[in-house]
C-alpha cells in the first residue's frame, strides 16, 4: 500500500514541476520597494511576469519557482516599482494637434511669463520660421494668472507682433484664446458676427469693439473653422504629420510613466486619426477615448458597437460633455460671483453654462438608456450642481445606474454639500489636484477667495464619505504629470508656499490609489489593471524613489525612469 502512496506523490511532484516549467516567467523584478496597490498587501519582494501578464506577486524564494535560464532577473536596486500609472483625464490628440504650436507656458514649463515675453517668442518665431504674410500661427499656453499683468493679451497687442500673419494665442486652460485681426477675418469673425451658443467675444470696455478675446464655444469653433482651412496646405493634405505628432504625444505620456491614456473630448477628425493609429499599430500605450457628444451627436448609433471593447489598444470610454469653462479663465459657471470679475464684466458675474438643463437631461438620457457612460466637465459650483441635479433625475426615473460610473470631471469650485450629494447618486468625482499648486494663489486672491479656494479639489473629503475619487492632469493644459498631482493632493501647496485647504491633505497612499487602482476602477477596468496581482496585465513603472516614505514635499523630484506596457519596456530614462 505505501508503494501505491509513494507512487501518487511522485506523479505528484512531476505534475507540479510540469505546472512550474509550463509557467516559466519572462521577467522576474526584486530588489526594490515594490507596492503592489492591493488592499491589505501594501509591499513584496518580488513580482514575475509572463506574456504580458502578472504571473506571481509575493515573496523573492517563492517568485524564483518561476526562474529558469531564459528568465531576465531584473534588481531593482532600491528603486521603487508600481503598478503603471491611469490617466484619468486628459486630452491626447489635443496635445498632438498642439504639438506644432508655439509654446506660450510660463514657469514652471516654460518661460512666458509677461505679455512682453509673448510678444517676444511669437515675433522671433515668425523671423526665425520666415513665417509669410497670410501664413497663420497657432500658439498656445499663455497663462493670465501666471503671468506678471494677470490679463489676457489683446487684439491691439497681438496685431502688434504683425498686422500680416494671421495670430491665434491658446489660453493654458483650452478654454479660450485670442486672435489678432487678421486671424479674425480669417475665421470669419467681424463685428456683425453672432456670438454662438455657449461662447462668447471678448469687447474692449469703452469701444465695445473686439478685443481678439474668444471664450468657450466661440474659441473652439474659430479653431475648427483655422484647422480646415490649414489642413489641405499641409503634409500632402495625407495624416503622416498629424500621426508623427501623436506618436510624440503618446511619449510624453510614457515618459509620465502612463499606461493607459485618456483622451477626453475628442473632436472632428480625430476619431479618425485614433483608429488610423490604431489600425497601423503606433499605440504603445491602451487609448481610451471619450468623444464630444455634442459634435457627434448625429452618428451615435455608429459608435455603440466599439463601446468598452479594445481594439488595436483604443477603446470608446464613453462620452465627453463639457458643462462649463475654467476657473483660472474664469469661464466657469459659479452660484456666487468671482472676487476679481475679469476686465469688461461687472461685480455680479458668474461665469456661464454651456447647456440648459433640458439639453443635458435629453443627451444623458440618450447614453444611459444604452448603458454607456459618460465624463462630464464640471468645474463651478453651478455646474456641478447641474450635473448632480440632472442625474438625480435620471436615477429617480431608473434610467441611471452607480454601475455606469458617470465620472465628473474637475470638480474644483465644489462645496460642502455636494459631497453627499455625489456620493448619493453614485457617481465618481476625478480632481485635477494640481490646481492647488499651480493656480492656488490665483484661486485665494483672485477667482474665488480663502474660503472657497479652501475647498477646491476636496478628496479628504471625499474619503471620509466613503467616496472613491480619481485624480488627473487635463493634457496639455499642464505636462501629463501626475506626480505633480500627487505632490498637490498631498502638500496643498501654492507656488507662494501657503497651504490651502490644510483639512483636504491625503496621505501619499491615497493619491497613488487615485492613479492606479481607483482610475482603473473609473475605465471598468479594475480586473485587469491598477494593481498588482496575477492574472492582471503586467503594466508597470519604476519610480527612483518610493512615494510612501520619501519627505512629501520632495515628492515633485520623484523621476519616473522606465514604463512597461504589458511586459514591454515602452519608455526608458537615459
Amino acid at each position: 500500500m505505501k508503494y501505491y502512496f509513494l507512487y501518487f506523490l511522485l506523479l505528484s511532484f512531476l505534475s507540479c514541476k510540469q505546472i512550474r516549467q509550463s509557467e516559466v516567467a519572462d521577467t522576474i523584478y526584486f530588489g526594490g520597494h515594490i507596492i503592489t496597490m492591493e488592499e491589505g498587501i501594501d509591499s513584496v519582494e518580488a513580482v514575475a511576469i509572463r506574456d504580458g501578464k502578472i504571473l506571481f506577486v509575493g515573496s523573492k524564494a517563492d517568485a524564483y519557482q518561476y526562474l529558469s535560464d531564459s528568465t531576465k532577473q531584473y534588481d531593482l536596486k532600491g528603486k521603487t516599482l508600481l503598478p503603471g500609472f491611469i490617466d484619468a483625464h486628459g486630452h491626447l490628440t489635443s496635445r498632438a494637434g498642439m504639438m506644432q504650436a508655439v509654446d506660450l507656458s510660463p514657469s514652471p514649463y516654460g518661460a512666458v511669463n509677461s505679455i512682453n515675453d509673448l510678444q517676444h517668442v511669437l515675433r522671433d518665431y515668425i523671423d526665425t520660421h520666415k513665417i509669410k504674410s497670410g501664413q497663420p500661427i497657432i500658439s498656445n499656453g499663455y497663462d493670465d494668472a501666471i503671468m506678471v499683468e494677470h490679463r489676457h493679451p489683446t487684439r491691439a497687442e497681438l496685431d502688434a507682433i504683425s498686422s500680416t500673419v494671421p495670430i491665434i494665442a491658446i489660453h493654458a486652460s483650452g478654454h479660450a484664446s485670442v486672435a489678432n485681426s487678421p486671424m479674425l477675418a480669417l475665421v470669419g469673425i467681424d463685428e456683425s458676427t453672432k456670438e454662438p451658443s455657449g461662447g462668447h467675444f471678448g469687447r474692449d470696455p469703452l469701444t465695445k469693439k473686439l478685443n481678439g478675446k474668444l471664450e468657450e464655444n466661440a474659441s473652439f469653433t474659430a479653431l475648427l473653422t483655422l484647422t480646415k482651412k490649414m489642413a489641405p496646405h499641409e503634409s500632402g493634405n495625407d495624416n503622416s504629420q498629424a500621426l508623427r505628432d501623436l506618436e510624440k504625444a503618446q511619449e510624453e505620456w510614457l515618459s509620465y510613466g502612463q499606461t493607459t491614456i485618456c483622451d477626453g473630448r475628442t473632436m472632428g477628425a480625430s476619431v479618425d486619426l485614433l483608429k488610423e493609429a490604431a489600425a497601423k499599430g503606433l499605440l504603445k500605450a491602451d487609448i481610451v477615448y471619450f468623444p464630444d457628444y455634442e459634435y457627434f451627436k448625429k452618428s451615435f448609433d455608429d459608435f455603440k458597437p466599439e463601446y468598452m471593447v479594445y481594439k488595436d489598444r483604443l477603446k470608446l470610454g464613453g462620452f465627453k460633455f463639457s458643462d462649463d469653462g475654467s476657473p483660472q479663465g474664469k469661464t466657469a459657471w459659479l452660484t456666487q460671483p468671482y472676487l476679481v470679475p475679469p476686465e469688461g464684466k461687472g461685480a455680479d458675474y458668474k461665469g456661464f453654462p454651456i447647456f440648459e438643463d433640458t439639453t443635458l437631461y435629453n443627451d444623458l438620457k440618450t447614453l444611459f438608456s444604452n448603458n454607456i457612460t459618460a465624463q462630464m466637465h464640471v468645474n463651478g459650483d453651478a455646474a456641478i450642481d447641474q450635473a448632480i441635479r440632472v442625474i438625480k433625475q435620471l436615477k429617480d426615473e431608473g434610467i441611471y445606474r452607480p454601475e455606469l460610473r458617470a465620472t465628473l470631471i474637475h470638480v474644483q469650485n465644489s462645496r460642502p454639500d455636494h459631497i453627499q450629494k455625489i456620493k448619493d447618486i453614485g457617481v465618481i468625482p476625478s480632481y485635477f489636484s494640481t490646481h492647488v499648486y499651480l493656480w492656488g494663489d490665483w484661486h485665494y486672491s483672485s477667482v474665488f477667495g480663502p474660503e472657497r479656494a479652501a475647498f477646491i479639489s476636496p478628496a479628504q473629503s471625499a474619503i471620509k464619505a466613503g467616496i472613491l475619487f480619481t485624480m488627473h492632469h487635463d493634457s496639455p493644459v499642464t505636462p501629463p504629470d501626475l506626480i505633480t498631482a500627487m505632490y498637490s493632493a498631498v502638500n496643498r501647496k501654492t507656488r507662494s508656499g501657503r497651504i490651502l485647504g490644510p483639512d483636504e491633505r491625503i496621505s501619499a497612499m491615497n493619491a497613488l490609489k487615485a492613479i492606479t487602482i481607483n482610475a482603473a476602477y473609473q475605465y471598468h477596468e479594475e480586473d485587469s489593471k491598477g494593481s498588482l496581482k496575477a492574472g492582471k496585465l503586467a503594466d508597470l513603472v519604476v519610480l527612483d524613489q518610493n512615494p510612501l516614505t520619501i519627505d512629501p514635499l520632495k515628492m515633485r523630484d520623484i523621476k519616473v525612469l522606465e514604463t512597461i506596457k504589458e511586459g514591454k519596456t515602452v519608455y526608458l530614462r537615459n
